[in-house]
């Protein structure tokens, strides 16, 4: 076995003479295993508002959407078609349209994209499991689903035939606009169920039959806004990707979805980076008082070291049996920390002890990547702060 680990191990586990020393080593001891804990917790308890806050536009987002390069639509013919149909990794595909139009339910306006779908939407998206109202739309009908925010901005209940709800889409074209029907094509549409997911997406989408759209939408049946692909569980995004490449000639844009929610990862990213260093800030303070409690272990220590340094042995091997005894207490102060706070999480997990809510409890995340980033900072940190009283140990002082 290495000396200097060998003697930081001694060290380590034998009391010091000193009350004083001993109660620093504790109160670092204490420190750093609190530290562990409340970094690792609170890294858990964020991953676990990350996957809730995801969840909303998972459940609208597709595995990937291949959407124009340039311009709002693109054409899907029958060779792409065709291969699209054959690659393995992918499950289903659907084909949407997509628009932002005004709507109008009894005098009352609201902007919303109106997106037409086909039959295979609901096996690439979950969209239909957010249904709390009425049914999802049928094959070549008139009939949408609306999301309940536009539901309460118009004041609108399913099947009302009392008053018309209408979208209205520009027309294309040049010339004189006399009256409004020169300007809008108006369409009646019957609202046939309703969806709850969140807030933001219950305001922004009307979902329709994909040629109802394309036919407002003055489109040919094979103009489309995007194709939204799911894949197969075990599918590698990156060669799909490529695939999907070579199939459109890259005149297409293929996106995930942390690139459909680009600015909304961002965000959490940076919001999860910024809880990390404000905690291993506090970490930082705490090991203070072990860089404190190795100087005083050095000066006790004094008469010892100056008798081994007389023995032969080098300042840097007395330098190390220091390192080592600081870097030895983080990494097991992180290890009793990191116990305790699994042991909290896997509680809440399990048991709900926290409420946000009568039905909805805190949500936390046990995941192996915030264990191995605890482990490694607290231990880093530790050793860092381990060779800052390491260095006391000079020649100067043992002569």
């Amino acid at each position: 076995m290495n000396f200097s680990l060998y003697i930081a191990k001694r060290y380590l586990k034998s009391n010091s003479k000193n009350t004083a020393i001993n109660t620093i080593n504790w109160i670092a001891s204490i420190g750093i295993i609190a530290g562990s804990m409340a970094l690792f917790v609170v890294l858990s308890v964020f991953s676990g508002l990350i996957d809730f806050s995801l969840s909303f536009t998972n459940t609208i987002d597709p595995d990937l959407k291949i959407v124009p390069k340039s311009g709002k639509f693109f054409a899907f013919n029958s060779s792409e078609a065709e291969a699209l149909s054959k690659l393995k990794d992918v499950a289903f595909y659907s084909q949407t349209v997509e628009e932002r139009l005004l709507f109008t339910f009894d005098g009352k306006q609201q902007v919303a994209n109106l997106k037409g779908v086909d039959t295979l939407f609901t096996k690439v998206s979950t969209v239909e499991e957010g249904l709390y109202g009425g049914d999802w739309i049928e094959p070549s009908t008139l009939q949408v689903v609306v999301g309940s925010g536009i539901s309460q901005k118009l004041s609108m209940g399913l099947m009302d035939f009392n008053n018309a709800f209408q979208v209205f889409v520009p027309k294309a074209g040049k010339g004189d606009i006399n009256t409004p029907d020169d300007a809008f094509l108006t369409q009646t549409l019957v609202p046939i169920g309703m969806y709850a997911i969140s807030e933001d997406i219950d305001l922004k989408y009307v979902f329709c039959d994909l040629p109802l759209a394309q036919e407002m939408l003055f489109l040919k049946p094979n103009q489309l806004s995007s194709i939204e692909l799911k894949l197969q569980p075990n599918a590698e995004e990156v060669k799909v990707v490529e695939e999907l490449n070579k199939i459109f000639e890259n005149k297409v844009i293929v996106k995930n979805r942390a690139q459909l929610n680009d600015s909304l990862y961002k965000m959490l990213n940076t919001e999860n980076i910024a809880v990390y260093l404000i905690f291993t800030l506090v970490i930082i303070v705490v090991l203070f008082n072990l860089i404190g409690a190795l100087i005083m272990m050095i000066l006790e220590k004094k008469g010892n070291l100056k008798t081994l340094y007389n023995l032969g042995t080098e300042i840097k091997s007395l330098k190390n049996i220091f390192l080592f005894q600081g870097t030895l207490l983080c990494f097991i102060g992180s290890l009793i920390g990191l116990f305790l706070g699994i042991a909290i999480i896997l509680a809440q997990d399990y048991f709900q002890l926290i409420m946000i809510n009568e039905t909805f409890a805190y949500p936390v995340k046990f995941t192996i990547q915030n264990v191995l980033i605890v482990l490694a900072t607290v231990t880093v940190l530790g050793f860092v702060a381990s060779y800052i009283a390491a260095s006391r140990v000079n020649k100067k002082l043992l002569e």
